[in-house]
C-alpha cells in the first residue's frame, strides 16, 4: 500500500495545450458534436415516424444512432469545455462513471454491427425465411443481448478499476478517463486489470470484427455463385457498402487502440486514436447512411416536405 495522499480528483490534460490549436479544435469538434446529435436524431425520428422503415435493418439502425449520440456525448462535451478553459478536474466517482458508459456503449455498438452484419447475411442469403428468422421479437433480443453484453462487459471494467488505489501523481494525459492511463496511475498492482483490459476488451472487439468479416464473406460468395446478372450483383453490395463504411472506421481504430499489450501503450498514440472511434465516426455515421441510402435520404425529404407544407399552411391560415 502507497505511503502518499490517496488521489480523489484527477485532471485531464486533454489533446493539446496550444492556445491557437485549442480554439480550432473546439470548433471542428464543437461541429462534429452538432452533426452528431443533429444526424443521428435525424434518423432515430425518420426511423419512427416512416412506416416503410419499420423494418429489422432500420430498427438497428436506430439502435446505433441512439449509441452514438450517448457515445459522443459521454466524452465530447468534456473535452469541448476543456478546449476553452484548460486542463479539467474530474473525481473519481466522475471518471469511473465516464470509463463505464464509455465502455458500455463501445462494446454495445461492437456487437450490433456485428449483429447488423448477421442481418443482411440472412436478408441477402436467405430472402425467403427473412421474416422469419428476423421476426420483431428476434430482433428485440438481439438488441437486448447487444446492450446486456456492453453493461456487463463495462462492469467488470469499472468494478475492477473501482478497487484500485491512486495515490501521487494524478495528472491524466486524455480527454476523458479510459482504463489505461487510469492503470498507468495506480499504485497498486494492476495485474489482474491488464489481463482484463487485454484478454476480454480484444475479445468483444475482434470477436464481432470476425463475425462481421465472416457475413460479408458469405455474402460476396452467395452473389457470385447466385446472382448472374450486372444489376442484381450491384444492389446487395450498394445495400452493404454504407455498414461496411462504418465497421471500418469503427473496428480498425479499437482494435488498434486496444489489441496491443497495455505496456506498450503511449498516450501520444492512443489518443488520436481514441478521437476517431469516440468524437469522429458518430458523426460521420449518419452522412454515411444518409447519402448512400435511397431509403433514408427520401424519407428524409418527405418528413422535412410535410413538416413545412404545415408550417406553410399554419402561416396561411394565421394570416386569413
Amino acid at each position: 500500500m502507497c505511503n502518499q495522499t490517496r488521489v480523489g480528483e484527477f485532471i485531464l490534460l486533454g489533446i493539446t495545450d496550444v492556445q491557437g490549436l485549442q480554439r480550432f479544435c473546439f470548433i471542428t469538434f464543437l461541429l462534429l458534436y452538432l452533426t452528431c446529435l443533429l444526424g443521428n436524431g435525424a434518423i432515430v425520428t425518420v426511423v419512427i415516424c416512416e412506416p416503410r422503415l419499420h423494418t429489422p435493418m432500420y430498427f438497428f439502425l436506430r439502435n446505433l444512432s441512439c449509441l452514438d449520440i450517448f457515445y459522443s456525448t459521454v466524452t465530447v462535451p468534456k473535452m469541448l469545455t476543456g478546449f476553452l478553459f484548460g486542463p479539467q478536474p474530474i473525481s473519481l466517482g466522475e471518471c469511473l462513471a465516464q470509463l463505464h458508459f464509455f465502455h458500455f456503449l463501445g462494446s454495445t455498438e461492437a456487437v450490433l454491427l456485428a449483429t447488423m452484419a448477421y442481418d443482411r447475411y440472412v436478408a441477402i442469403c436467405n430472402p425467403l425465411r427473412y421474416a422469419l428468422v428476423m421476426s420483431p421479437r428476434t430482433c428485440l433480443l438481439l438488441a437486448g443481448a447487444c446492450w446486456s453484453t456492453g453493461f456487463v462487459h463495462a462492469m467488470m471494467h469499472s468494478v475492477m478499476t473501482s478497487q484500485l488505489s491512486f495515490c501521487g501523481h494524478n495528472h491524466i494525459h486524455h480527454f476523458f478517463c479510459d482504463i489505461k492511463p487510469l492503470l498507468n496511475l495506480a499504485c497498486s498492482n494492476t495485474s489482474l486489470n491488464m489481463s482484463l483490459l487485454n484478454i476480454v476488451t480484444t475479445t468483444i472487439v475482434l470477436g464481432p470484427f470476425i463475425l462481421t468479416v465472416l457475413s460479408y464473406l458469405y455474402i460476396i460468395s452467395f452473389v457470385v455463385q447466385k446472382v448472374h446478372s450486372q444489376e442484381g450483383r450491384w444492389k446487395p453490395f450498394s445495400t452493404c457498402a454504407s455498414h461496411l463504411t462504418v465497421v471500418a472506421l469503427f473496428y480498425i481504430p479499437a482494435l488498434f487502440n486496444y489489441a496491443q499489450p497495455s505496456s506498450g501503450s503511449s498516450w501520444q498514440r492512443d489518443v488520436p486514436v481514441s478521437l476517431l472511434y469516440s468524437a469522429v465516426t458518430p458523426a460521420l455515421n449518419p452522412l454515411i447512411y444518409t447519402l448512400r441510402n435511397q431509403e433514408v435520404t427520401c424519407a428524409l425529404k418527405k418528413m422535412l416536405w410535410r413538416k413545412l407544407f404545415r408550417e406553410g399552411k399554419g402561416l396561411k391560415q394565421g394570416e386569413d
